[in-house]
């Protein structure tokens, strides 16, 4: 099998970092799928960044290799004019964040074609080619799109953009940087089966992730880092069916399955809404939703993106005046939101001891309680959000909504962008206080495994509408609706 990538020994320093990636050997062939996974911090993306010359041009950074070939080019000592050549035609990265990957202000077939334009392919050439790039991204009706930009597009048209500018010149290794983390389950399913069709038709993929459950969905072959190191190597099916290392094994028994282990026992009402209705324009966001919420029970909210579950959030809330319906709090709960993104909701120039004394409530818990409480040491108290780990600062967010000693909590993609072992780390967390504190919980997710595992019940959404609802394990054995089924298929197997 032709090996498009052969790395052996690579080695990365940062300074004020040390060495992040440490003598990693891999290879890359055409026709297959090799997962690079671990946990944030394993140094997964300084590594795909590093294969396509990326970190190299970083003055801090030190990179040694006794081997670092692409589609038979020794690029070992290259300088970025070779580098830059090869990430034209032959390499091409596809990134995590779509929205911020893609100028704003250029249309989809100015960032695709950007590629033909820098190699100075013929004009007459470059609209056939960005046309038939975006037909293999499997994004229909490619002609009506090439005016839009960015913020026009769906989250996995965006990425399928992405995909499309990766492949218009003719790469035939592609790299693929956590290209689902912020998709809804559905559509990450087509974005995996894309990259997978990418291989079949002679690519070399390599698609690094924290998801065990899509690396086995798509990969032929495996490297587990930690901590830099490359700790496990194999075929997918041996690897992920008889682990080695501890790490590969750990990171198993975190991916989410089977229903919540401790079910509620539901006390009063505390959050009732009926018929929420929100408008943008003549679009309905949310349309005629119902539900209730009783003390110490977790609903789940799950839905495709745009179906509405943020907007619902916001309305349950009051961050938004519904334009028809009403929200109800019996006994007059204190209701606390945890955003998906905490950095963004964090002031920067605050820390963590700042941002927890501003939603203290008198004589509550003190800031260093309320970090005991998530499962964090007091001596984070005096960091900025930007020094803390991805699930830190998701910790720091859940202390931040109990220092105001609520009886109810949204949580909107609480764990989407979390690596798996510290997604299980924050869903025990979620399941103790719910335990101790009897907190109702609104848990909004895209991903059914995840509901699964710490909602008593569920509710799907679909344009807006709640189209089922019931006890979790009810929906999840007999889903009424084909939305839900989807869903369910796209959570991986039961």
């Amino acid at each position: 099998m032709n090996r498009l990538l052969e790395v052996r020994e690579l080695s990365v320093s940062l300074a004020g970092a040390g060495e992040v990636v440490s003598r990693v050997s891999l290879d890359a062939r055409a026709g297959e799928v090799h997962g690079i996974v671990g946990e944030s911090g394993a140094g997964k993306s300084v590594l795909a960044r590093t294969l396509l010359g990326l970190t190299q041009q970083d003055p801090r950074a030190r990179v040694a290799a006794a081997e670092l070939t692409v589609d038979g080019r020794n690029m070992r000592r290259a300088g970025q004019r070779a580098w830059r050549a090869l990430r034209g035609g032959e390499s091409s990265l596809v990134l995590q964040d779509a929205l911020q990957s893609l100028d704003p202000l250029r249309t989809v077939q100015a960032e695709v074609g950007e590629t033909l334009a820098v190699r100075r392919t013929p004009r007459s050439e470059r609209r056939p080619r960005i046309l038939d790039a975006l037909a293999r991204a499997g994004l229909a009706n490619a002609e009506s799109l090439l005016g839009h930009r960015s913020g026009e597009l769906s989250g996995g048209m965006r990425q399928r953009v992405l995909i499309a500018s990766a492949i218009v010149g003719g790469a035939r290794l592609i790299i693929a940087d956590e290209p689902t983390t912020a998709l809804d389950a559905t559509v990450a399913v087509r974005v995996l089966e894309l990259l997978r069709s990418l291989a079949a038709d002679g690519a070399a993929v390599i698609f690094i992730t924290h998801d065990l459950a899509a690396v086995r969905r798509i990969a032929d072959r495996v490297t587990v880092l930690e901590r830099g190191r490359a700790v496990e190597q194999g075929p997918a099916e041996r690897v992920l069916r008889a682990p080695a290392h501890p790490t590969t094994r750990a990171l198993l028994a975190a991916i989410p399955h089977g229903p919540k282990p401790v079910p509620a026992s539901p006390g009063d009402v505390v959050l009732e809404a009926e018929h929420l209705t929100r408008r943008y324009g003549t679009a309905r966001a949310v349309d005629d939703a119902s539900l209730r919420l009783r003390a110490g029970e977790t609903l789940g909210i799950v839905g495709e993106s745009g179906s509405g579950k943020s907007t619902l959030a916001r309305l349950l809330i009051g961050a938004e005046r519904p334009d028809g319906g009403t929200t109800s709090l019996p006994g007059d709960p204190t209701v606390r939101l945890v955003p998906q993104d905490p950095l963004g909701s964090f002031d920067p120039r605050h820390s963590v001891r700042r941002i927890l004394e501003l939603s203290r409530r008198g004589t509550g818990p003190t800031s260093g309680e309320l970090l005991t409480q998530v499962g964090l040491e007091a001596a984070l108290l005096d960091r900025r959000p930007a020094r803390l780990s991805g699930g830190q600062r998701q910790r720091v967010a859940i202390a931040r909504a109990l220092a105001a000693d609520p009886h109810v909590l949204v949580l909107d993609e609480p764990v989407s962008a979390l690596d798996v072992t510290t997604q299980a780390g924050i869903l025990d967390l979620l399941a103790d206080l719910q335990r101790r504190e009897r907190l109702a919980m609104v848990f909004i997710s895209h991903d059914l495994a995840v509901v699964r595992r710490v909602a008593d019940r569920v509710a799907v959404m679909q344009a807006g509408r709640i189209v089922e609802t019931g006890p979790t394990e009810q929906v999840y054995a007999d889903p009424d609706q084909r939305v839900t089924r989807e869903l369910i298929a796209a959570s991986g197997p039961r």
